[in-house]
């Protein structure tokens, strides 16, 4: 009897005996790290806000506005795309988390919105900036073109239709979560180590833990379909994977212009093509591929971003998360 393997079409219900234990393990990592939104404190941002420059404004009310919709765009292609697919119940396990975790970020940018954007015309419209910003329309177009991919794509049959798979995770793995989140992380840490809008950051510190789990999750995935089929990820896949993330840059990098016009004293799009260049070959390199672009990182508030995030963890574990941290935690990623 040939060994089922992970994109093979089917809905495999046996947990016993499991054949992948670290998906399993990331589920159980994922449900220590629960928090609810009701223990982010946005009110504390409000005098923040009301010393912000227009340009600084301009800045939080486009990113609020991304904030809006970005993490229903990821649910979206999680439900429609990825979980049917993933032929493992311990994989499906943490997805479903995954979608919970989505569930939550989503609730924490409508609650972002509502206590940022009182008025009622300028919430409608931050929540409708899909139709009527250019430079997040173009990102949202991005992500749909991605999840229209394999939308309607029931059963992996084919190697081409295992391939469609993997560019479409590793697309919302690398690009979405972990180019387009990033940058938006970004502006948010900028503010913070001006000492602004602690609110925002505090709750954008959780969100970055679930992100950050995400896409370890995703990429894992790739790994195992590459042990079980080598032949899948190939050099042609590879230079599609390069090409998706040339695309993906090019996107935030019009949307750091938006932001932020002429510059803002520490944070101009320059900088931020330099992060997002920065970023990419991160993400690349976890992939097994070359750097493309091979730019450093200028902001020294993100290279310490895992560290301090983990320290102000522990020390808050008690009163802000509701589930113990337990085993072993780790400081090599790189943001």
């Amino acid at each position: 009897m040939t060994e089922t393997m992970l994109l093979d079409p089917g809905m495999d219900l046996t947990l016993r005996p499991m054949r992948y234990p670290g998906f399993y393990e990331r589920y159980r990592a994922a449900i220590r790290n629960t928090w609810t939104v009701e223990e982010v404190d946005l009110q504390s941002d409000l005098a923040d806000l009301a010393r912000l420059g227009p340009g600084e404004r301009h800045l939080i009310n486009r990113l609020v506005a991304f904030f809006a919709t970005g993490d229903s765009i990821v649910a979206n292609n999680l439900v429609l795309n990825l979980y049917q697919h993933v032929n493992a119940p311990e994989a499906r396990l943490y997805l479903s988390r995954q979608l919970f975790e989505e569930a939550v970020h989503v609730q924490f940018y409508l609650t972002l919105l509502d206590t940022y954007l009182p008025d009622h015309d300028e919430r409608v419209r931050a929540f409708a900036a899909v139709d009527h910003i250019p430079s997040i329309r173009d990102k949202a177009e991005f992500c749909f073109r991605w999840i229209d991919s394999i939308n309607g794509l029931s059963r992996l049959e084919t190697r081409e239709d295992r391939r469609r798979f993997l560019l479409n995770l590793i697309c919302f793995a690398a690009c979405i979560e972990g180019l387009f989140f990033y940058g938006a992380f970004a502006y948010v840490y900028w503010f913070r180590s001006r000492g602004l809008l602690g609110g925002l950051a505090t709750g954008t510190n959780w969100v970055f833990r679930d992100e950050s789990m995400h896409m370890e999750f995703a990429f894992d995935v790739v790994d195992t379909v590459r042990r079980e089929e080598p032949g899948l990820f190939d050099e042609e896949l590879a230079a599609q994977v390069v090409r998706m993330m040339e695309e993906a840059v090019a996107a935030e990098l019009a949307f750091a212009r938006d932001l932020c016009g002429d510059g803002l004293g520490g944070m101009t799009a320059e900088r931020m093509r330099a992060y997002l260049e920065y970023v990419a070959d991160r993400r690349l390199a976890r992939l097994g591929l070359p750097a493309r672009y091979g730019t450093a990182n200028p902001f020294a508030f993100m290279e310490f971003q895992d560290v301090q995030e983990l320290a102000n963890f522990f020390e808050r574990r008690v009163s802000a998360y509701q589930v113990a941290v337990e085993g072993d935690v780790r400081l090599d990623e790189s943001f």
